[in-house]
């Protein structure tokens, strides 16, 4: 199965590498992770901005490259994070998914996008008060990394052209109830002009 998928990836991105009319690449810094319904591991969150852990600054960077398969409307985005996560410990994501241009009115555009994403982080096992009911990140004890695979990772992408080439972009990672939190990221998305 896994070299299935390593196939078709890589088919997928030569494909596009060869086609592909222009790029995007763009720099975030992360900000705050939303837990709609609390977060059941507050008490070991350092940078909760709540009693219930509800919203969390997690500080931090994500680098993507964007690569244009139709137009500037339809492309494949490849996206690195890496942050402090709620607990203050290193954590990251690597993601590569599908993303389409939902409008434009003038310097104003969204894009929405869907693919793959690996998560990780250093084990929470070790932390005083880590419980890891409702947790989907695997991992022992005694393992150094926890990690968390998901097929339908994706973001919303608000972009705002400041300069030719030039857009300060916003991305959401919307909330899927209960474990995912919410996460947003702002930074600048440089484009070559069509």
């Amino acid at each position: 199965m896994r070299s299935v998928v390593v196939c078709i990836v890589f088919w997928v991105f030569c494909g596009v590498c060869v086609q592909a009319q222009q790029f995007a690449v763009g720099l975030k810094l992360t900000g705050l992770s939303i837990h709609p319904g609390g977060a059941t591991n507050a008490k070991i969150m350092k940078y909760k901005l709540d009693s219930r852990g509800i919203f969390v600054f997690n500080p931090g960077v994500r680098v993507n490259v964007e690569y244009f398969v139709y137009k500037d409307i339809v492309s494949i985005k490849i996206e690195q994070g890496l942050y402090k996560d709620c607990a203050n410990q290193l954590a990251g994501f690597t993601h590569i998914g599908f993303r389409g241009k939902m409008f434009q009115a003038g310097n104003h555009s969204m894009n929405g996008g869907v693919g793959p994403t690996i998560f990780f982080r250093k084990n929470w096992y070790a932390l005083d008060g880590y419980t890891d009911a409702e947790e989907n990140f695997k991992g022992k004890p005694t393992d150094r990394w926890q990690r968390w695979f998901i097929w339908w990772g994706g973001e919303f992408e608000y972009n705002y052209r400041v300069h030719e080439g030039v857009e300060v972009s916003t991305s959401f990672v919307p909330c899927i109830p209960p474990f995912v939190p919410a996460v947003l990221s702002a930074g600048t998305r440089i484009k070559p002009p069509q």
